[in-house]
């Protein structure tokens, strides 16, 4: 056939639907690109269907046929296979009868540590160069939510061949990208690098995606695609099911000729009929060559992050010694020990009370609640809210950051969570959809105005990020390179894990010093010698000195063992006061009076002290 850009040049083009919810839909429950070799007359049969059906344009069964999503199938030692036996199976279908473009779709979404960037990049390479040595057409990328991630395909892309490229993007909210670009620009600049062919796939059914498209200009090199979804997917006797009213494809492919497309195809949920529809729609219309552009009014986001209105913790720890403590909420419905406990430790002169998220996966009084009825009874301490990645998804992790904004809590641990193995639980599963990491940098985007899909929260939110630090391990500049990649996703200071030893505190102090972020040194009291070897010998991340051991195994007597432990936390927090700014007391069994009293010797220390 000629040129595919030359095809372009005077008609609408229709391009195929879906084959992963297809092959779904017909019972296929594994790894739908493995079919090209174990089942490929089904795939064959496929793509004929959407031929019969008027596509002019067919795409490879290898969305997922990288090394990346492959390795979850335990099938990433046959990325060329898979790649080169699609290619093959659509040319046989295609024949003369249509193009052939070879897909490759975006690896990350809104969980962006899924795989870094040199490992896209590899695997990109890997399935690309797969599909240019079978012969396609062109290559169409395909669902990239992250802007930053089909940049860099585009450039390699462009880079290695000069086939026709089709670029398509994906929103999570209508004209708009997850990090905030708006769709105008992220299609202008996906032209300017080198695609023949930009638009937008998946996610969105066609109404939504039309009115995204309202603001997108005809572009001077470029043609226009939209690949919209069938619909929003249902849930239906435990499968994703999607609409069947491929009747309403017909009028929608008018539409989306009216905003200029001229490559249209279909997504999720699509199937030869949604196809059929969409030739019938475009039947006798002709390609636009001219377009009014609808002025749509973005909320404008500042793009730096605002200066907090009040006193952080960590300004508090930059200018003096800063005391933050350990308190949980209980396990049960009484909450005035508690009470009791959070003015005793305000009294004490505490500057913030951290308050964990069902630690050790148990659960417990919600953290938000408690903060609010601190607030409420008037505590002025300040809440340091824990946030882990295991109990909420992404939609209830956004919704309860959007929660501790509107209630005025703004500082907040960002965790990973223990496993929900490890709790009274068991059956329970741990959601995890992002690391600690990525947390981190979801919460410090939202005070750009930003949600997590991109969308605007039409304010900035004030949240200071604390992070977890674990200097009790055998190679501690390993462990400082990853406070390092902390801070650069946006960790604005660190709590340790309790440190039991002079000397690794000052090590922490001499590879740290040039880190501006402060740094709460964790101390917790000993009760008993049992005490210190359990925590010694059976609860991760906790490494207590020779010394100490030896000190504590000395007394059998609970109260003389108390006060060993007492004297050993307050030897710790003089040298840890001599070297760092920041406290923070770790509350053994909830023992609060333990946790006023170290409060009251780091305030008597700090008249006393002069930082090295």
């Amino acid at each position: 056939m000629s040129n595919l850009i030359s095809h372009l040049q005077n008609k609408l083009v229709i391009a195929d639907g879906a084959m992963g919810t297809l092959l779904y839909s017909h019972g296929v429950d594994r790894c739908f690109e493995s079919y090209n070799t174990t089942h490929p007359d089904e795939i064959l049969h496929v793509h004929q269907t959407y031929l019969d059906a008027g596509a002019e344009i067919i795409q490879t069964n290898t969305y997922g046929a990288n090394y990346i999503k492959l390795a979850r199938f335990g099938l990433e030692d046959q990325v060329h296979q898979l790649n080169t036996k699609a290619v093959q199976l659509a040319n046989t279908a295609a024949k003369d009868r249509a193009f052939v473009l070879g897909t490759i779709g975006g690896i990350r979404g809104v969980q962006k540590i899924v795989a870094s960037k040199k490992e896209i990049i590899r695997s990109f390479k890997e399935q690309l160069f797969s599909l240019l040595l079978e012969g396609v057409d062109g290559i169409l990328l395909e669902t990239y939510y992250d802007f930053e991630e089909i940049k860099q395909v585009l450039e390699i892309a462009r880079q290695e061949t000069d086939l026709p490229i089709i670029a398509n993007v994906s929103m999570h909210e209508p004209g708009v990208m997850e990090n905030g670009i708006q769709l105008p620009v992220a299609l202008q600049t996906l032209e300017n690098i080198g695609a023949d062919v930009v638009g937008v796939n998946c996610h969105l059914g066609p109404h939504y995606m039309i009115k995204a498209l309202e603001s997108v200009p005809l572009l001077e090199k470029a043609f226009l695609a939209a690949y919209p979804n069938a619909s929003l997917p249902a849930y239906q006797n435990g499968k994703l099911v999607y609409n069947q009213h491929s009747h309403y494809f017909e009028r929608c492919a008018k539409e989306f000729r009216d905003q200029g497309v001229r490559l249209i195809g279909g997504c999720c949920g699509t199937t030869p009929e949604h196809i059929r529809a969409l030739k019938d729609g475009v039947a006798d219309l002709e390609p636009i060559t001219e377009k009014e552009i609808k002025q749509v009014t973005f909320t404008k986001n500042t793009t730096e992050q605002q200066p907090p209105l009040r006193t952080t913790l960590a300004d508090k720890a930059r200018k003096r010694h800063t005391v933050i403590v350990e308190l949980d909420a209980p396990k049960h419905l009484d909450t005035a020990p508690f009470m009791n406990g959070v003015f005793a430790l305000e009294n004490a002169g505490v500057d913030a009370i951290t308050l964990a998220d069902n630690s050790l996966a148990t659960p417990r009084i919600s953290n938000l609640a408690m903060a609010v009825k601190m607030k409420q009874a008037g505590c002025h301490a300040t809440p340091l809210i824990h946030l882990t990645c295991r109990d909420r998804n992404l939609i209830g992790l956004q919704s309860h950051l959007m929660g501790l904004h509107t209630l005025g809590l703004h500082e907040i641990l960002a965790i990973t969570g223990d496993p929900t193995r490890i709790g009274g639980f068991p059956g329970a599963s741990s959601v995890f959809d992002v690391t600690s990491l990525e947390l981190t940098k979801l919460i410090k985007q939202s005070n750009q105005g930003l949600s997590f899909s991109g969308s605007s929260l039409k304010t900035n939110t004030q949240f200071q990020v604390a992070a977890a630090f674990n200097p009790n391990v055998a190679n501690l500049e390993k462990a400082v390179k990853r406070m390092e990649r902390k801070i650069k996703h946006g960790a604005d200071y660190f709590l340790t894990q309790p440190i039991f030893n002079h000397e690794q505190i000052i090590q922490l102090h001499r590879m740290t010093k040039h880190i501006d972020q402060p740094i709460f040194i964790g101390i917790m009291p000993l009760t008993s010698h049992r005490n210190a070897e359990f925590l010694h010998h059976e609860v991760p991340g906790m490494k207590l000195s020779d010394e100490v051991r030896t000190r504590m195994q000395r007394h059998d007597n609970r109260q003389d063992s108390l006060q060993e432990g007492i004297q050993i936390a307050k030897e710790l927090i003089t040298t840890a006061m001599n070297y760092f700014n920041g406290i923070y007391i770790i509350t053994p069994f909830m023992h609060y009076p333990l946790t006023v009293e170290l409060t009251k010797y780091v305030h008597q220390q700090a008249k006393l002290v002069t930082k090295i």
